[in-house]
Formats: structure tokens, sequence, C-alpha cells
């Protein structure tokens, strides 16, 4: 039965593109602008599921991911 899970992405520009990331499974894409890295990173991880065998994606998958903000002192 298929079901629909939540994961985090965090997508940032590099160069030209941007680069996606979820860190939960440390998996990522990429694309020409945010909504292309969003999808194709949604496509890596429909893919993994898919083909990844269940101890893999025990292994692989991080149950708490916390993103916050940091303050840090420069210079």
């Amino acid at each position: 039965m298929k079901q629909i899970q939540q994961f985090t992405a965090i997508i940032e520009r590099e160069g030209d593109g941007y680069v996606s990331l979820c860190p939960q499974l440390d998996i990522g894409s990429q694309g020409n602008t945010v909504e292309e890295a969003r999808k194709n990173l949604i496509e890596a991880l429909e893919l993994f599921f898919e083909v990844a065998d269940p101890s893999e994606i025990r292994s692989r998958l991080h149950s708490e991911v916390f993103v916050t903000s940091l303050e840090v002192v420069v210079g």
C-alpha cells in the first residue's frame, strides 16, 4: 500500500541553478529553478523508495532533523 510521507527539502542557489537536498535521507538533486529543483528532488526520492531495500531505507533514514537559524560571531 502506498502512503504519503513528508520530508524536509533544503534548496539553495549554486551558480546558475539550484541544488536541493533531503537531509533525512541524504539524497539530492538540482534544477534550473527552485521549482524544478524541488520537483527533481521529489522524483529522486520516489525512485529511491521504488528500488531501495527496506534495510537500506532504515539505515539511511534520520528520523529527527531540525532546521534552525544560528547567530555566530565572525571576525
